[in-house]
């Protein structure tokens, strides 16, 4: 069903870096400062569509795009499938689209990719939310993982993943399911330079739970407006590692903020949020209504709660804030931020979500 937030939404190609990436946009295309969508594995600008649409509702800019090699977007003649590889893609991009400031929106696989980014334009970036991903000490690959870490097992698995059997390990953690429609197109995108793509990234990928401690400073000295959302039922990167979020986030982040001093970083996860009465914001009431008009959120929160939060705390970050002095760093890294938890008044309905993202991270 189409939605007020949904037929907003522009599809076009555009070219950068050597290809033409699919992108999905929404609000004023001049506007030099979006919200940026970065997408996971498997996944592509499809994902946030239903995302796109509300924060463009507001008159926002919001854009996603495929990443080379996922979705339907071919990767150029001689594209590393590495984290830098694509955060070099996401520099590209945003240059393309003549974006300047940044409110970043990361998951999955698109969170080494888009704090990679933010390793060489931390100047950039005006907001962060992080969605199942961030710091993540000690974390050993998963399963999945590891077969497609091993060479010929990997590429075996790869061969012999049916549309069933892709459909089925997908889904089969899912409390709710997912669309069959959504899973579909998933399979459909699922295609044989994907499937060497995930190889290829996860290969170059050693140490998952290693941050750069240049960028952690980064970004406490920068402070951005910052957000963490984790699925409580999360199988491939537990819920813990939200809380852990704060040890390596700004200085003054914390879980339980006063309702009458809201914080500048914002998150929220499933073992401690915390209800706070915030002011009702453009964006949060964009996505209210898309969500109400029977529109679904491809998103990783799982909880009504912890999308009201992202709503408000991303909607919140979009508004200008005075410029800090900041330092750009040279390598790419995995870190995160994160602190706090906000959400809108009790009186306001509440969305829903019907399609929360599983990931594979």
């Amino acid at each position: 069903m189409a939605t007020e937030a949904t037929t907003a939404v522009r599809r076009r190609r555009f070219e950068a870096a050597g290809t033409f990436s699919r992108l999905v946009e929404a609000g004023p295309e001049e506007e030099s400062t979006a919200v940026v969508f970065v997408h996971g594995n498997p996944g592509s600008s499809d994902d946030w569509e239903p995302l796109v649409g509300a924060v463009g509702a507001t008159g926002t800019r919001a854009l996603s795009f495929d990443l080379p090699d996922f979705g339907e977007t071919i990767a150029p003649a001689g594209f590393a499938h590495t984290v830098p590889g694509y955060a070099a893609f996401v520099d590209a991009a945003l240059a393309a689209l003549k974006v300047e400031q940044v409110h970043l929106v990361v998951h999955d696989f698109g969170g080494p990719i888009g704090l990679a980014w933010i390793a060489g334009h931390a100047d950039r970036l005006a907001s962060l939310t992080l969605i199942d991903i961030g710091i993540l000490p000690g974390y050993k690959w998963h399963k999945l993982a590891r077969i497609w870490r091993t060479p010929v097992l990997g590429e075996l698995f790869q061969a012999i993943t049916t549309r069933r059997g892709f459909r089925v390990n997908i889904s089969r953690t899912e409390p709710q399911g997912l669309p069959r429609p959504f899973v579909e197109t998933m399979y459909d995108h699922y295609d044989r330079r994907t499937k060497r793509a995930v190889l290829k990234l996860y290969r170059d990928t050693d140490e998952p739970g290693a941050p750069d401690p240049d960028l952690v400073a980064a970004l406490r000295e920068r402070d951005p407006p910052a957000l963490v959302i984790w699925g409580g039922g999360d199988p491939y990167l537990p819920s813990s590692y939200a809380e852990r979020q704060r040890s390596t986030s700004s200085p003054g982040a914390a879980t339980g903020p006063s309702p009458t001093t809201p914080p500048r970083s914002s998150a929220s996860s499933s073992p401690f949020s915390h209800d706070v009465d915030g002011p009702k914001s453009p964006l949060y009431q964009g996505f209210s209504a898309h969500q109400h008009r029977g529109g679904q959120c491809h998103q990783a929160a799982r909880t009504r709660r912890q999308l009201d939060q992202a709503i408000a705390s991303i909607s919140g970050a979009v508004k200008p804030a005075p410029a800090k002095a900041s330092r750009s760093l040279g390598r790419p890294a995995t870190p995160s931020s994160g602190a706090g938890s906000v959400a809108p008044s009790k009186s306001e309905p509440r969305p829903t979500c019907s399609t929360p993202i599983r990931s594979a991270t």
